[in-house]
């Protein structure tokens, strides 16, 4: 059997590695396949990057094949392995026709210069070659951060929003993470650049989802079903959501949210669809069993596809990024219209989905109505109404250890506000924690895409306060996470100066000792104890 090894995610194996199968369901032939289109789109970087010091042009197609290389790898993205194999043989014509156009190439790596993987892929291990672990560990950082980047900076390209000094970035990064000539504080160094860029990325998308779609506004939003035909959206992408909802707005097809598509009712331009009806079920973690329930087609715009059970997989669309073996794929570049005329009429044949619960839920609290709200919270403050905020930001998981988050959540002292983005909150959304006055104690400021209203929140109470340093607000972090997007939002966070992060259910597994010991050092980061020891850790002084 071959073997592989995978750790970029939170649910890794003994919090070791995967070596067999991927507990996300990825077989050690698509895993080495990912690997494999990794290090040789860090040759193609490498390339890019002399091309760029040689006062050469690099494309919008080189930049956004880079971009959706690093995002099909993600966790839970692209579990096939014919797409795979297209995406490596494509990159290798690119690369080798770019690396013919450099007038230097004595400085390039063999990675780079390789021309045939099936003879050379041997020689390529590269990843096992390495023997430092604290290099070996922050190169993984790197990648994994810039591989974060990759998902936000598409997602903003996909509404048309571009940035030169981002894709220079993302390449110069991932061409560092082969150099076998650079130093520790070098790559500690970029390990926080890293972080810098991932607010410069999350800027961006920010800035082209509000443009778009409007500012978030505080939404309640519908959790039951109607009697309907229907179609459920999972993933992050709007852009696909609104071209579905677009194609099918004089139907009688309704469309539902699934796990981090909810924040999409908080947009106006999105709200207006009449047949955008709420939000089915929970997180990704949950689909399983929700996708099952729902009867209709599923359309999978991002991550995360968990692999799905014959009883659905008939209904199991697939766009952008994402890929299944068996499951259908619907085509689209980022400039394209995409035509979901197949999955419309497959949601005519099919029964309304089963109610699996029924009420709403109270969203949307992006960076605007965060500031709308600033003098109550402000008051409230002042008044020791509110003692606390706790950023409870990040990802869902399968692991049960997680219950441990609905736990904190219900022990939290009532003087307390949860900031919250990504299918974290689904931990604790639906636990009815009230209100302080006019300001629910759960503050959903979106998906994980959207974590960067909470960077924007944190650092106007810091500029309201006139504190000096970010670490004197009343915030506590204790954060999620799971993949490689909440990666680089802990990157960006240390890039802030933000100390005592809480980071959990499990350290990550890519971190070597020595990195962790510095992470400690500098940071104060730490993992997670119980609910009752951190609750007192916490909230000793309250």
């Amino acid at each position: 059997m071959d073997k592989m090894f995978c750790n970029q995610c939170q649910e890794t194996k003994e919090n070791k590695g995967c070596t067999v199968c991927g507990i996300c369901g990825k077989n050690a032939d698509v895993s080495n396949a990912q690997d494999f289109l990794i290090l040789i789109t860090k040759g193609l970087s490498e390339i890019t990057t002399t091309l760029r010091e040689e006062k050469k042009l690099v494309s919008k197609e080189v930049n956004d094949l880079i971009n959706l290389n690093l995002f099909s790898t993600i966790t839970n993205v692209n579990f096939d392995i014919e797409d795979i194999n297209n995406k490596i043989n494509k990159t290798l014509l690119i690369k080798n026709k770019l690396l013919n156009e450099l007038s230097n190439k004595s400085n390039l790596s063999e990675i780079s210069l390789c021309d045939n993987y099936i003879l050379n892929k041997s020689k390529l291990d590269h990843f096992e070659k390495i023997e430092n672990p604290d290099i070996k560990s922050l190169r993984q950082l790197i990648t994994f951060g810039v591989k974060g980047i990759s998902a936000y900076y598409r997602h903003a390209n996909i509404l048309l929003e571009y940035d030169d000094e981002i894709d220079k970035f993302i390449q110069k990064a991932l061409a560092d993470t082969i150099n076998d000539n650079l130093t520790l504080d070098y790559l500690i160094n970029l390990t926080l650049e890293t972080g810098k860029v991932g607010i410069k990325a999350m800027e961006l998308l920010h800035n082209a989802n509000t443009n778009t779609y409007g500012n978030p506004t505080v939404t309640k939003v519908n959790i039951g079903v109607r009697n309907n035909p229907a179609i459920l959206v999972s993933g992050h992408d709007l852009r696909d959501l609104e071209m579905l909802l677009e194609q099918t707005k004089n139907s009688n097809i309704d469309v539902y949210s699934h796990s981090e598509m909810l924040p999409a009712h908080y947009y106006p331009k999105l709200k207006k669809y009449k047949n955008f009806i709420g939000n089915y079920g929970g997180s990704w973690c949950n689909q399983k069993e929700e996708f099952d329930a729902f009867n209709g087609p599923i359309l999978i715009t991002t991550n995360c596809i968990v692999p799905p059970k014959e009883s659905y997989k008939d209904r199991i669309y697939t766009t952008g990024p994402v890929n299944f073996p068996e499951c259908k794929h619907i085509s689209g570049d980022i400039d394209e219209k995409k035509d979901f005329s197949i999955i419309i009429e497959h949601a005519k044949k099919c029964n309304p989905p089963k109610e699996i619960e029924s009420g709403e839920i109270l969203g949307g609290f992006g960076y605007n109505q965060v500031l709308e709200l600033s003098d109550k919270i402000i008051d409230a403050i002042k008044k020791g109404d509110i003692e606390k905020f706790v950023v409870m930001a990040g990802c869902d998981g399968r692991e049960n250890n997680r219950i441990y988050y609905e736990e904190f959540a219900k022990a939290l002292p009532k003087k307390t506000v949860i900031f919250t983005a990504g299918c974290a909150k689904y931990r604790y959304n639906k636990l009815n924690l009230g209100f302080i006055g006019e300001i629910p104690r759960v503050l959903d400021a979106g998906q994980c895409n959207d974590c960067y209203s909470i960077i924007l929140v944190a650092l106007k109470l810091k500029e309201i306060f006139e504190l000096e340093n970010i670490n004197d607000l009343p915030i506590i972090y204790n954060i999620s996470w799971y993949e490689q997007k909440a990666v680089i939002v802990l990157l960006s966070l240390l890039y802030l100066g933000v100390k005592n992060i809480h980071l959990g259910p499990t350290l990550p597994a890519f971190l070597s000792k020595n990195v962790l010991d510095l992470l400690i050092e500098k940071f104060n980061i730490s993992g997670i104890e119980t609910v009752e020891k951190d609750i007192k850790n916490f909230f000793e002084e309250i």
